[in-house]
């Protein structure tokens, strides 16, 4: 066949078409069983699927119902306990997002420039946090900047609780990429990867809020590595949750012109 299909092409290819066209209906009938049976088993490959999936799914949903009748018992003990406490509301929060303007970080001072001040609502010793976590706290406050001091700073303390063990500590700041957490318990059993969240003393930040991770235990203290890429921020949101007013007032400078006195922190006077 080859060699009549070199010698001759006109006639080996008339030859396969009559062939192809006498074998044809027969392929046709033969193809047809075929194809029906492929496409039943992709129907039952299909229906394995189906079945699979609806069964995980009723396992989700199982699950899903648990979750929820724990939640509804969680909620109905929280409200008795609040009646039973009569507990105070926490009041409502409120923020305003403020792009960074400057980055004071350097080796003396630890803190950040946001484009927003006392014209946008912002006062003294709110808190600073992006969706990662904690920033700091607002410092200094002018009509259209703020500081924020950062939980890195030298003059950075932070009350915080280690959720591992449960343990209250000091988030204190050295000027470093991480602070560290004094004040704990000798028996503490803190380890690495533990989740460090504000603990609420104070009265300048809420509990609650994520801080960072415990790095390290070597050296003289615990370092915590936080959330934030505190070097990167570009954007962050300054938080009212109503605990500014309990910090005391900066003291008022004294004109140089005129000797009235004026009152001072702790209800001094002073003179100018």
């Amino acid at each position: 066949m080859v060699i009549l299909g070199k010698a001759d092409q006109v006639m080996f290819e008339s030859l396969r078409v009559s062939v192809t066209d006498t074998v044809s209906p027969a392929l046709d009938v033969l193809s047809r069983p075929l194809a029906a049976l492929g496409h039943l088993m992709d129907r039952a490959r299909d229906f394995v699927a189906v079945y699979q999936d609806n069964h995980r799914l009723a396992e989700e949903n199982e699950r899903l119902l648990n979750w929820q009748q724990a939640a509804l018992k969680l909620a109905s003990e929280n409200a008795r306990l609040r009646e039973l406490l009569k507990l105070m509301p926490e009041p409502a929060s409120t923020f305003i997002t403020a792009r960074v303007i400057a980055n004071s970080g350097g080796a003396y001072v630890r803190s950040l420039m946001a484009y927003a001040g006392s014209e946008n609502g912002v006062e003294r010793g709110q808190a600073a946090v992006t969706g990662e976590g904690l920033v700091g706290r607002v410092s200094e406050v002018g009509s259209r900047a703020a500081r924020v001091l950062l939980v890195t700073d030298l003059n950075s303390r932070v009350p915080v609780i280690v959720e591992g063990p449960q343990q209250r500590a000091l988030l204190t700041g050295d000027n470093s990429e991480r602070p560290c957490l004094r004040y704990l318990d000798a028996r503490s059993e803190i380890k690495v990867g533990d989740r460090v969240v504000t603990s609420g003393q104070g009265g300048v930040f809420p509990p609650g809020l994520p801080v960072g991770v415990v790095a390290s235990l070597d050296g003289e203290a615990p370092r915590v590595e936080p959330y934030v890429e505190l070097s990167r921020v570009e954007y962050l949101r300054i938080v009212d949750y109503g605990l500014a007013d309990g910090l005391p007032k900066p003291v008022p400078i004294a004109s140089r012109s005129g000797r009235r006195a004026e009152p001072l922190a702790g209800g001094q006077l002073g003179r100018r």
